[in-house]
């Protein structure tokens, strides 16, 4: 009796075990439901508008919106999300280097141009000397901003630098001697423009937009249309040939949602389709 009693019990720690490991698995390409983390503005936004794309294609798409830069890769990693959407190459590539992610860009989406803001001046030639440039913390959205000071003709950079590299040492010539303070949180960055902090701030489109102000029309200087910086879809490495994920980046380069993308947003956010 003590036998077959002792044999009832390892068998169903057996089955305990098992269902604890199937939990803890990694996510099928065959599940119906794909979580996506995502920034509030545009990019969850955006994937509100694919919900039905996706639906009619079997998959249910759930959003998760978070509103730093840190967060959405960390729960990539630790398999809390199957994709995200919220930011750009050079990010990534940081992020990979500096955490050492495994991951994989599976397809480009839209381009939020960088903008510079002022309630001090309006145009950025306009700004005195010594004035105060605040920035993000985000050290890939330091070459974005220098190349806008560049093109502005008020810096001037190393010979030899490759500007989608620079830092704030490669600057050789600043002839107004503006201060570049980047140490602030890029989620910060709208609340330093509202309380009239410095003398002009540079802002990601996203928090721009979520806060009611156009950047083509509000910004004192913005990137161009040419500008590498386009958000893009992330995965796992070991997940980039994800059915459903697959099916998420073409509803998104659809011609459906890059219509909707230019008519919302008309121009501060640009689709692209690679």
């Amino acid at each position: 009796m003590k036998k077959i009693v002792s044999g009832l019990l390892i068998t169903s720690l057996i089955f305990v075990l098992a269902a604890c490991g199937g939990g803890a698995s990694k996510k099928s390409s065959d599940d119906k439901t794909l979580v996506v983390g995502a920034s509030n503005t545009p990019h969850a936004q955006i994937l509100e508008q694919v919900k039905p794309i996706l639906k009619k294609e079997g998959v249910n798409l759930k959003i998760v919106k978070y509103t730093d830069y840190v967060m959405p890769n960390k729960a990539l990693d630790e398999g809390e999300l199957d994709a995200n959407y919220y930011q750009h190459v050079p990010f990534l590539k940081l992020e990979e280097k500096e955490k050492g992610y495994k991951f994989a860009n599976v397809g480009a989406i839209h381009l939020e141009p960088m903008g510079v803001y002022s309630k001090k001046v309006k145009k950025l030639k306009d700004l005195k000397d010594g004035s105060q440039i605040l920035l993000s913390n985000s050290k890939s959205d330091w070459p974005r901003v220098i190349s806008i000071f560049v093109k502005a003709g008020l810096l001037k950079l190393k010979p030899g630098v490759n500007p989608e590299d620079a830092t704030f040492n490669d600057i050789k010539e600043n002839p107004k001697n503006l201060k570049f303070k980047y140490d602030l949180d890029p989620a910060y960055l709208m609340t330093a423009y509202n309380n009239g902090e410095g003398d002009a701030v540079v802002i990601n489109s996203n928090f721009v937009v979520d806060q009611g102000l156009n950047p083509m029309k509000d910004s004192i200087a913005i990137e161009g249309k040419d500008s590498p910086y386009a958000n893009i879809i992330v995965t796992k490495e070991s997940n980039k040939n994800n059915k459903n994920i697959k099916k998420l980046v073409d509803a998104l380069h659809s011609k459906k949602i890059q219509d909707w993308i230019l008519k919302k947003w008309s121009g501060a956010v640009v689709p692209v389709d690679k």
